[in-house]
C-alpha cells in the first residue's frame, strides 16, 4: 500500500483528503505544518507528498528547499489555492512534480494524479 503524506493546514480539508485517499486504497499520513512534514518524511518515508503552499511555521516553497536531497522530487504533488505565476514556477524549480489548484480540482482529479504519480 503507497503511502501519502498530506501536508495540510486545514483540518476540514486534510480530514477529506485522507478520506478519499484512504477510499482509495493508500495510506494517508497528516502533518499540519512543513516542520511537522520534515519530521514525518525522516520516520516513515512516504511513496507521495501532497503539499499545500500556505502554511504556518514553514510555507511550501520554504518546505521544497529544505526537502532538496531528501525526497524524490518528482513525488512532490503541490495542492494548494496560491496562484501566483511566479510560486508556482519556484515550486517548479524546487522539484514539484505537478501543480494543482484546489478550487479546480475534483477529489477524483487528486486519486487520478496521485495514482498517476506513484
Amino acid at each position: 500500500m503507497a503511502k501519502v503524506l498530506i501536508v495540510e493546514d486545514e483540518k476540514p480539508l486534510s480530514t477529506a483528503y485522507k478520506t478519499i485517499l484512504e477510499k482509495h486504497g493508500f495510506e494517508a499520513l497528516v502533518a499540519t505544518n512543513g516542520e511537522e512534514a520534515l519530521e514525518v518524511i525522516e520516520t516513515t518515508k512516504p511513496d507521495l507528498i501532497l503539499l499545500d503552499m500556505m502554511m504556518p511555521k514553514m510555507n511550501g516553497l520554504e518546505f521544497l528547499r529544505r526537502l532538496q536531497g531528501k525526497f524524490p522530487a518528482d513525488k512532490v504533488i503541490v495542492f494548494s489555492n496560491q496562484d501566483s505565476q511566479e510560486d508556482i514556477d519556484e515550486a517548479f524549480k524546487l522539484g514539484a512534480n505537478r501543480y494543482l489548484l484546489k478550487s479546480w480540482a475534483a477529489p477524483q482529479d487528486l486519486v487520478k494524479v496521485v495514482q498517476d504519480t506513484i
